[in-house]
């Protein structure tokens, strides 16, 4: 008997909702699609991406759809995997971040991976495939967030101890925050605390919140991204590192027609994901 294809209805997609609000470097994967294809999964990314905190069952709606008409591009199914993740629903997180993986040759991913993982009840598999790739090889926010995932898999072992030393990186500067060091000092406070080091815990939640508050100012004051940690003040450090296009980060540029963005897709080199950079 022929299987038949649950159905789906696609989610509604605001009429304001444009394909060109997608991050330059996703629009470039898309171009192997028609133009109306590309730009409906556009949209649907885009939506993913704006309800991922707020919604993310919606969210997970827009993904789907998004792969039904691209199933074979990495970024879809990249999406797919991370609401699916945001979902709770596991399986089917790793199930796709794998597919990615495999598609991308990416391991920026990794870990997710390693939390869905500890997320499907196989802590130890967690810990296996966190060492499975040489962490120098990754950007250094990803080897921040795969020492969080992997210190996670340790206390879920009763590893406690273990846990701690997963964390203890060189990122795990005291004195200084970049984007990734509020989740990193946050871990390392919640494995203090695991450990019975109040104290000690209590001085590293302090960090992660000035962290978190100094990089909000930073970000609002549109300054870089690295900023020194003292115990009355925060101060901004400054970097000598080129501007990017700035209208072009915060989304000012002018809107092209559609026929337009799909010529500048055919002849752009590599991407500018106007991301904040997060390297020391």
């Amino acid at each position: 008997m022929k299987s038949i294809r649950p159905r789906h209805d696609d989610p509604i997609i605001p009429e304001d909702i444009e394909a060109r609000d997608l991050p330059k470097e996703a629009r470039v994967e898309l171009k192997t699609l028609s133009k109306d294809n590309a730009d409906e999964v556009a949209r649907h990314l885009v939506m993913a991406g704006r309800l991922i905190d707020t919604d993310p069952e919606s969210a997970h709606q827009h993904a789907v759809s998004a792969s039904r008409r691209a199933g074979r591009v990495a970024v879809v199914r990249e999406t797919l995997a991370i609401t699916a993740y945001a979902t709770g629903d596991f399986a089917l997180a790793l199930r796709e971040l794998r597919t990615y993986r495999r598609i991308s040759g990416s391991n920026d991913q990794l870990p997710l991976m390693v939390d869905s993982e500890r997320g499907v009840g196989r802590p130890d598999r967690a810990l296996e495939l966190g060492r499975s790739v040489e962490r120098s090889t990754l950007p250094v926010d990803v080897q921040v967030s795969l020492a969080i995932a992997m210190s996670g898999a340790r206390l879920d072992l009763g590893q406690p101890e273990a846990a701690l030393a997963e964390l203890e990186i060189p990122q795990l500067d005291p004195d200084r925050a970049f984007a990734y060091s509020a989740d990193l000092f946050h871990a390392y406070a919640e494995v203090l605390e695991e450990l019975g080091r109040d104290d000690d815990a209590v001085r590293w939640r302090d960090r992660a919140q000035r962290a978190e508050i100094a990089l909000d100012q930073a970000h609002a004051a549109d300054e870089l991204e690295t900023v020194d940690i003292v115990e009355e003040d925060v101060f901004f450090e400054a970097d000598d590192t080129d501007d990017t296009d700035e209208t072009e980060e915060m989304g000012e540029a002018p809107r092209e027609s559609d026929d337009e963005q799909h010529q500048e897709l055919e002849q752009e080199g590599e991407p500018d994901d106007g991301a904040v950079s997060t390297e020391q």
